[in-house]
């Protein structure tokens, strides 16, 4: 059967008990109602929305009318919307749970159904085991659907959605910063148009062919804006616009991709770099003291720049469930799988359409000074070169992923192009950071320091590597160093690669 995990459900759209289909459907929503009657939850708000994926209304209509016959108050976004929207109602109506019918930006062919508990915020085990548990109980013949009362109070969460953004980032005055988005064929792309429009900035071009939600996602290959070849077509709209910032949102407009103007030439920049350029604006205006979360994958300038001015920088596990319950009072979390949670008070998850306008705003801020692309410089002039990647081995089944860590454990490298290693096993941790996976970090004699974190994809029979070399720069080298640094990681991280390769070569 389609197991219930802390994402929910996921997986192809078909029939059977494997498959995302309005039966399984049925029985995880009553299974999940079950659940928060035990809990003491029963009679409250539950909140259900969905996108625009195949099957998506059909399993959104199941939801809510299950959630009705069991006595819930039902709140039903009435269209297809981002997921932060979800997250969004949850917090701002009080609600027990939320329900959003999305796969976010799996391939066509899936889609999901994924739960918020505690104030807007993905569930966490023990949770997760519980419902699943409560699910597999449920006798699919008991279970009845109510069609429930529409009391246009789901209706009038985009525009409360809309109002918090503009308070929470208000317009700005300053130089025009023209803008080009897509929206990857999902559901984000009109509710961004109309927050940049709020926040002042209305010279926004779209990409025609990617604009409008399509479950079939005709022009990418993998509806992933990390993926290689799914922003093309956003850089060709950059050049042909002369775009001074460009913006890719995930079918469901959870996670938000940058570009920006990089000499003659326009680059997507990475996670760690948005998250590093977020996290400066958001702490200018936060309280010092104030919790700045990312994950332990995440590259380090953000919790560097964090440090330095006196906020309370954390880490946690790879997930927005871990990040967002980092610690109080939370102003900024983000992971480099181009997730980032700019409004917690408002939205607990990673919010692409948020990220959208808080990105503008600093885009505008340094419009006069050389564009985004300065502004990362400058700190990375500041607080050094941090260049970051990722690169994943993926096996046909997760025993000969288990095999490459145990020989990175039973032989870790001791010295890797130039570095002196040392290696920390996250397998033997006694705090909440346990996790299986390692992480391999040294340094050079030139200042630099290479870090290297090894672990097993929660999803797929892949294992990943996540890597980065920092060295000191100034304003006049930042560049020059950071394209050495990015040569100098690509080598490090393929040799470690081949270490955890020789034990199964040599036999």
């Amino acid at each position: 059967m389609l197991s219930f995990g802390t994402a929910g459900l996921r997986g192809p759209v078909r029939d059977g008990p494997d498959g995302m289909n309005v039966e399984n459907v049925v029985r995880a929503t009553a299974g999940l109602a079950a659940w928060l009657v035990d809990n003491g939850d029963a009679g409250r708000t539950v909140v259900v929305g969905r996108d625009a994926r195949h099957g998506s209304e059909a399993f959104a209509d199941a939801a809510r009318e299950v959630f009705a016959s069991a006595g819930f108050d039902v709140v039903g976004l009435p269209e297809p919307g981002p997921t932060p929207l979800v997250a969004f109602a949850c917090r701002a109506l009080d609600a027990a749970a939320g329900v959003m019918i999305t796969a976010s930006h799996n391939p066509p062919a899936d889609n999901g159904y994924k739960v918020y508990l505690d104030g807007g915020a993905q569930l966490i085990s023990p949770d997760d085991r519980d419902i699943e548990a409560a699910i597999g109980a449920v006798d699919p013949s008991s279970v009845r659907r109510t069609t429930p009362v529409d009391d246009g109070r789901g209706g009038r969460i985009r525009d409360d959605y809309l109002a918090r953004l503009a308070a929470r980032f208000p317009r700005s005055d300053g130089p025009p910063v023209r803008i080009a988005l897509t929206a990857m064929h999902g559901v984000g792309g009109a509710l961004a148009v109309e927050a940049l429009a709020h926040a002042g900035f209305t010279d926004v071009h779209t990409v025609p062919e990617q604009f409008a939600p399509d479950p079939d996602f005709p022009t990418v290959a993998f509806p992933n804006p990390e993926e290689p070849g799914a922003t093309d077509l956003l850089l060709a709209t950059g050049r042909r616009v002369d775009a001074d910032l460009l913006i890719a949102l995930d079918p469901d407009a959870d996670r938000c991709a940058v570009g920006v103007r990089d000499g003659d030439s326009w680059r997507m920049l990475t996670g760690d770099e948005t998250g590093a350029l977020l996290g400066d604006a958001i702490m200018q205006s936060a309280p010092s003291g104030s919790v700045v979360a990312s994950s332990i994958v995440s590259g380090t300038l953000m919790h560097t720049i964090a440090v330095s001015r006196g906020f309370d920088a954390r880490r946690t596990l790879t997930g927005f469930k871990w990040l967002v319950r980092a610690g109080e009072p939370l102003v900024y979390a983000y992971e480099e799988a181009l997730g980032h949670c700019v409004d917690p008070d408002a939205v607990r998850d990673k919010d692409g359409v948020a990220a959208t306008v808080a990105c503008a705003l600093i885009a505008r801020a340094w419009q006069d000074r050389g564009g985004l692309s300065a502004a990362l410089d400058t700190l990375m002039a500041r607080h050094g070169v941090h260049v970051t990647s990722q690169q994943s081995v993926r096996f046909d089944d997760a025993a000969e992923g288990a095999a490459l860590l145990r020989r990175l454990r039973e032989r870790p490298p001791t010295a890797v192009g130039g570095f002196t290693m040392t290696v920390a096993d996250y397998a033997d941790r006694t705090d909440g950071l346990r996790t299986d996976g390692l992480e391999l970090v040294g340094s050079d004699d030139a200042g630099g320091t290479l870090r290297v974190m090894v672990r097993p994809s929660g999803t797929e029979p892949k294992i990943k590597f996540y890597g980065q070399v920092t060295r000191p720069a100034d304003i006049d080298t930042v560049r020059a160093v950071r394209d050495r640094a990015a040569a100098t990681l690509q080598r490090a991280v393929d040799s470690v690669l081949d270490a955890s390769r020789t034990e199964e070569s040599n036999r």
